[in-house]
C-alpha cells in the first residue's frame, strides 16, 4: 500500500516538471527555494532544492514536531510544569531567548510559544529535557523522525539551530517537514500564527512579518544566522474552488529580514494567481470495471489508493484527458490495491502525468474447473 502510494506521489511530481514549464518562475532572491502546493503535494516550482544548508532556527520544527508527538503520546502535558536547567538558561546568551530563569518553574505550553514565536533557544533545550530527559536523548530523537519522513539530506546536532556542522537540511526536506507539521498537528500548528507572546513581563513579536501582511499566512518559522542568511518557511491557505488551497513557501540564504519576507510573499502569490488544484478522482472511485480471468468474479473494479489531488497551471485542467492503459490479461488471485495499470493524462495530445491504478477490491482463485475453462478460453483469444 504504502509503494503505491508513494508511486502516486512521484508521478505526480513528474507531472510538475512538465507542466509547470510552460510558466517562468518568478526571480527569488535567495540561495535556494522551493514553493510546495500542500493540497496535492506537488512541488511547483525550486531552484536548487537540495543544496545542502544551514537551517538555523528552521531546526526548532522539528523540535516542536517531537513534542508535539510526545504530547499526542501522553508523555508529557500542556500543563506540567518543569524546572529549567542552567544549561537551557544559559544557552548562547546573544542568540533569541524568551528568558526563563531556574528559579521559576515554566509550563509545557509556555516553552511551545516560546520556541515558536519567540525562537527562544533557551526553550527548546528546556523542552528537549523535559521530553527525552537531555539533549542529545532529544537529538536523536530528531533524527529518528527525520529518518522516518524520508528527509535523507537532513541531521540534526541540537534542538535550537545554532551553527554546527553536523546541522544540516535542504529547501525540499523542510518543506515536508513543515507539511507534516500541518497534516499531523494541526491543533498546535495554530501557535505558528501567535503575533506575540509575554514572559517573563517580557513580550516578543513573532519574526514572521507576513502575519501582519497577509491574513492568509498562518505560519511558519523564521531563521538567521551569519551562514544560513535569513531564511523563512512560510505557509499560507486560501480558496481553491470549493475549498481551500494551501501552499508552503521555502526560503533560504536571503540578504536581510526585508528580503525574505518580500520574497516569501513573492512566491506565494505566483503559486496562487498561475496555478489551480483539482481533484481528479476520489480515493476508491472505480474507473473502469475489466474482465478478469480465472477468478471467483468475472469483473473486478479498479481505480486509486487515495485520492487524486493534481496542481496545473490555470487553464490547463479542462485540457486534461484520460487514458487508461491496462496489465491485460488480469488473472486471479488479485490482491487489494495491487497495480493492474497506468492512467495517463493527455493535454493537446501529450502525455503530462501518469498515475498508478490499483485493484480497488481482492479477487480469489476460481474452482479448479473455472481455471481450467478460462485457461482454454484465453488460449483461443
Amino acid at each position: 500500500m504504502k509503494k503505491i502510494i508513494a508511486a502516486l506521489a512521484t508521478s505526480v511530481m513528474l507531472m510538475t516538471s512538465a507542466v509547470a514549464q510552460t510558466l517562468p518562475a518568478p526571480t527569488i532572491a535567495a540561495k535556494s527555494w522551493l514553493l510546495l502546493d500542500a493540497t496535492s503535494g506537488q512541488i511547483i516550482a525550486s531552484q536548487d532544492p537540495n543544496a545542502r544548508i544551514e537551517p538555523a532556527s528552521l531546526t526548532k520544527i522539528m523540535t516542536a514536531y517531537v513534542a508535539f508527538g510526545a504530547l499526542r503520546d501522553k508523555k508529557i502535558a500542556l500543563g506540567q510544569m518543569v524546572n529549567v536547567s542552567t544549561k537551557a538558561w544559559k544557552v548562547d546568551s546573544s542568540s533569541s531567548k524568551m528568558f526563563i530563569d531556574p528559579a521559576t518553574p515554566v509550563s509545557i505550553n509556555d516553552l511551545l510559544y516560546g520556541l515558536m514565536v519567540q525562537s527562544g533557544n533557551d526553550a527548546a533545550v528546556a523542552l528537549a529535557e523535559a521530553v527525552a530527559g537531555d539533549e542529545s536523548a532529544f537529538v536523536v530523537m530528531m533524527n529518528k523522525e527525520a529518518q522516518r519522513m524520508g528527509l535523507t539530506s537532513t541531521h540534526f546536532a541540537n534542538p535550537h539551530g545554532l551553527p554546527s556542522p553536523e546541522n544540516y537540511s535542504t529547501a525540499q526536506d523542510l518543506s515536508q517537514l513543515a507539511q507534516h507539521v500541518i497534516k499531523d498537528f494541526p491543533e498546535f500548528y495554530k501557535i505558528d500564527s501567535v503575533k506575540s507572546f509575554t514572559y517573563n513581563k517580557i513580550t516578543q513579536q513573532n519574526r514572521n512579518r507576513l502575519l501582519w501582511l497577509d491574513p492568509t499566512v498562518d505560519g511558519m518559522k523564521t531563521g538567521h544566522t551569519e551562514a544560513a542568511g535569513f531564511c523563512m518557511i512560510a505557509s499560507a491557505h486560501r480558496p481553491n474552488g470549493s475549498g481551500e488551497r494551501r501552499l508552503i513557501s521555502v526560503v533560504l540564504g536571503t540578504s536581510s529580514d526585508q528580503v525574505r519576507t518580500q520574497e516569501s510573499q513573492k512566491l506565494l502569490n505566483w503559486g496562487f494567481q498561475n496555478f489551480d488544484t483539482v481533484k481528479l478522482y476520489s480515493k476508491g472511485q472505480a474507473i473502469a470495471t475489466p474482465e478478469i480471468w480465472k477468478g471467483s468474479k468475472n469483473a473486478v473494479k479498479i481505480g486509486f489508493a487515495q485520492d487524486v489531488m493534481v496542481t496545473v497551471p490555470k487553464g490547463v485542467a479542462a485540457k486534461m484527458k484520460p487514458a487508461l492503459e491496462r496489465k491485460d490479461p488480469l488473472v486471479a488471485p488479485l490482491a487489494e490495491n495491487s497495480r493492474v495499470g497506468t492512467l495517463k493524462m493527455v493535454v493537446d495530445g501529450k502525455p503530462m502525468l501518469e498515475l498508478p491504478v490499483v485493484a480497488l477490491e481482492p479477487v480469489e482463485q476460481a474452482s479448479i474447473f473455472g481455471r481450467a475453462w478460462d485457461s482454454i478460453r484465453l488460449w483461443l483469444k
